[in-house]
């Protein structure tokens, strides 16, 4: 790790080039701090959200624990600049937020000499080795919260058996997502695993972002969304878009959400040369300006309410590629029906539960998604139906925020120093 620090450096600082929040304040990686970063006791519970996922996800636990220890004081930290962009907005008054240190010694023991943080909540599948011996070494329990674990990461992780040898036990407790997720967390390690749900379906859309997706729909042309779509997933769409011939009435609209900012570019020169006029969504602003546009890139961050609500259908990125997919949930709780693609196995348990609730459909691939969208967009009762069934399958399953919160403080955690 030490060895690589250097690249690491420079790739982020590469990245800050497409991203400049990559460069702010480069130092903390290496456990450095400008003076007086650190806040007055309490002590605060520090919180990691790799990216903007977790960190959207983090949110309702975050007003839980805040709900049940008003002085409680939070250190977020991140990995990416889209994560530590939205975790501005989970911070109050003497709350302090920084990068996660580099997973070396002497990074990770800068970082709890410096913060002194009481408690640490890693979100999802954050396990560093390294990181989890310095906070043992400091006598910080640190918990896995929404804590999930595909088939495919445990054989990873157990490959990695000498460098991963203890991260497991030394977590003082993991709040697991599923069953399934806690069965294969115990065999990576994990003593004390509790089943909560998945934080995920406690993040309600913000009602003024539905609002203005819905403000987008053009007149007479249904929008169809390849949502939060991965690398090679847009060719894949765009070879089926121009093979297919069987549209009645006008085309729709093609909204594409990429997942990473720094291939808006890339993604926007895919569709031009496919011949497709295209609009960004940064620079058409808050009205429909776009409306005689072939396709849409939604290149804006923060919006995704507003373009599950703006689209009739969506397609499942990361779900058409090798890649597990990408969290359906949020598409569930705004009402839009999915496609679904092969691969889901990074949200196995909420994919078959959409299926099961019929608030999705499986296809095998982009050219029978394409054929099953058309046929949807005839079916307007059935489209109904699917967004109600994703709005009663998102509201079922809440509660997580509450039952991780109460593991936390009142449970098994033990409650935090005021």
């Amino acid at each position: 790790m030490r060895l690589a620090v250097p690249l690491l450096l420079a790739r982020w600082w590469w990245r800050g080039g497409v991203e400049p929040g990559y460069r702010l304040a480069m130092a903390e990686r290496l456990g450095y701090y400008a003076a007086g970063a650190r806040q007055a006791a309490p002590a605060p519970v520090w919180l990691h959200a790799v990216s903007l996922g977790e960190t959207l996800a983090a949110a309702p636990l975050v007003e839980q624990l805040r709900a049940r220890q008003p002085g409680l004081r939070l250190l977020i930290t991140h990995t990416t600049a889209t994560g530590r962009e939205a975790g501005t907005r989970l911070l109050r008054d003497g709350d302090a937020q920084c990068w996660l240190p580099l997973d070396t010694p002497g990074a990770c023991q800068r970082f709890f000499a410096h913060w002194q943080p009481q408690l640490g909540v890693l979100m999802e599948t954050e396990v560093w080795p390294t990181l989890l011996h310095a906070a043992e070494h400091a006598k910080v329990p640190v918990w896995l919260a929404n804590a999930r674990l595909s088939e495919r990461s445990l054989r990873k992780g157990q490959r990695l058996g000498l460098l991963m040898q203890g991260a497991g036990a030394r977590l003082r407790g993991v709040l697991a997502q599923t069953q399934d997720d806690a069965d294969r967390l115990r065999r990576f390690g994990a003593a004390d695993v509790q089943v909560c749900g998945n934080l995920k379906f406690d993040s309600t859309p913000e009602p003024s972002l539905l609002a203005r997706g819905r403000s987008w729909r053009p007149a007479g042309r249904q929008v169809l969304l390849l949502a939060v779509s991965r690398e090679g997933e847009e060719a894949l769409l765009i070879k089926a878009w121009q093979a297919s011939q069987a549209w009645q009435g006008p085309k729709p609209v093609l909204l594409v959400v990429p997942r990473h900012p720094q291939r808006f570019d890339e993604v926007e020169l895919l569709l031009r040369q496919a011949g497709l006029h295209v609009a960004r969504r940064s620079q058409w602003g808050e009205g429909a300006a776009a409306l005689d546009a072939d396709a849409w890139l939604g290149d804006s961050m923060g919006e995704m309410p507003a373009y599950y609500a703006a689209a009739d259908l969506a397609m499942l990125g990361g779900s058409f590629a090798p890649l597990g997919g990408q969290n359906l949930i949020q598409a569930a709780a705004c009402g839009c029906p999915l496609l679904l693609g092969p691969s889901t196995f990074n949200f196995a348990e909420a994919a078959s539960g959409a299926l099961a609730a019929g608030a999705a459909s499986a296809v095998p691939d982009m050219p029978t998604a394409l054929a099953q969208a058309q046929a949807l967009f005839k079916d307007a009762s059935t489209l109904q139906r699917m967004a109600q069934s994703g709005l009663q399958f998102a509201a079922a399953h809440q509660g997580a925020a509450q039952r991780m919160a109460a593991a936390l403080l009142d449970g098994k955690g033990g409650a935090l120093r005021n």
